[in-house]
């Protein structure tokens, strides 16, 4: 039997990363675009009186994503994207699957979109 799943969703969020492997990326921060989808367990209902421990604040899903380690260098943007879905699976154990969606904006000459999508389910 499938179990009932909450989807949380934090789009669009820009935080300045240090991510890069070549010399003019390596120094300073790169503007990435983050956005986040968390499956979370649910309770069977939601009702007008469910408290919000029945779901979970968004801002820890935004602080998750844009509070990343002062000074610390990300080789690959998917390295930014692992250590977000481990922040998220750390901070509650209702936390079933996490897509990190990544744009490098610095890379973009026509306002395309270059990224990837990370998928990761608790293990």
């Amino acid at each position: 039997m499938q179990r009932d799943r909450l989807q949380l969703e934090v789009h669009d969020l820009e935080a300045p990363v240090l991510t890069g492997i070549y010399s003019e990326e390596t120094h300073l921060p790169q503007p990435l675009r983050i956005s986040l989808t968390v499956d979370l367990d649910c309770p069977d209902r939601f009702t007008p009186d469910s408290p919000l421990g029945d779901s979970k604040n968004y801002l820890d899903l935004k602080r998750a994503a844009t509070d990343l380690p002062e000074g610390r260098h990300f080789i690959l943007i998917e390295g930014v994207a692992d250590f977000i879905a481990e922040t998220l699976f750390l901070q509650d154990e209702r936390v079933a699957r996490v897509a990190v969606r990544i744009v490098k904006l610095a890379i973009a000459e026509a306002g395309e979109s270059i990224g990837i999508t990370l998928v990761r389910h608790r293990r």
